[in-house]
């Protein structure tokens, strides 16, 4: 009775093996599942920021006022007789003077 169960057992073991460790088997089946979910989440972040680039492309192309905005804020122009105030923010990464 014994060398029937130990058959068995081996059996079930040779058996299962190709579908945890194989090369179709179940390891490597949630491997590729993975890496398919994060190439998903890379698209999507990829197709939002390729949104977001044809919107500043069209808004270029279609007018003047974000060619000015970006003037304004990137270069610091500003338009004929307009004053350019510019206050200055405390750098957080400097040291304090030492009194």
């Amino acid at each position: 009775m014994r060398w029937p169960v130990m058959i068995l057992a081996v059996l079930v073991v040779v058996l299962q093996y190709p579908l945890w460790l194989g090369k179709g088997g179940w390891l490597r089946v949630w491997d590729v599942d993975r890496q398919l979910q994060a190439q998903r989440d890379e698209n999507y972040r990829l197709e939002q920021r390729n949104a977001s680039l044809e919107e500043e492309v069209r808004d270029l192309k279609s007018g003047n006022d974000a060619i000015e905005e970006r003037a304004r804020y990137e270069l610091g122009l500003t338009r004929e007789g307009e004053i350019f105030v510019q206050i200055p923010q405390k750098a957080t990464n400097r040291p304090e003077p030492v009194q």
